[in-house]
């Protein structure tokens, strides 16, 4: 009967980041430090960094609820001559010089939803053997 061996250093093995094949000493799964550290790298990233909760009102973007035009720093609509809303941080778009949000530049990040009549939470519905189950 042959012997099982549970460790066989003999064995060369590939790098678990570019592929190189080195022969492990204990338990190595990278061939060098620098594969270690890039592994390690990509297994913990960097978030990105928080959008500012409140920005400086000359580096807010506003927008009118009537006419929908956009406004930097300004919180009343010239033309309709009502306030505007706050939608975030922002600043002037370098190609058209247009007032752009900073949410409208980062997918990540998710206007807020105000909750409405119509979005009020449904009791959840279960079907369980044939029959219809409502979860309160």
């Amino acid at each position: 009967m042959p012997k099982i061996t549970l460790r066989d250093d003999g064995v060369t093995i590939a790098c678990g980041v570019c592929g190189t094949e080195f022969v492990p000493v204990g338990r190595k799964r990278f061939c060098k430090p620098a594969c270690r550290q890039a592994a390690w790298r990509e297994r913990h990233p960097v978030p990105l960094p928080p959008l500012p909760s409140r920005a400086p009102r000359l580096a807010t973007v506003y927008e009118c609820p009537e006419c929908a035009a956009r406004y930097l720093g300004e919180q009343r609509c010239e033309q309709c001559s009502v306030f505007c809303r706050r939608i975030g941080p922002g600043g002037p778009c370098p190609h058209c010089d247009e007032p752009i949000a900073l949410a409208d530049l980062l997918e990540s990040a998710i206007p807020p939803v105000l909750p409405s009549a119509s979005r009020r939470q449904q009791p959840a519905q279960h079907r369980l053997g044939g029959q219809e189950v409502v979860v309160h």
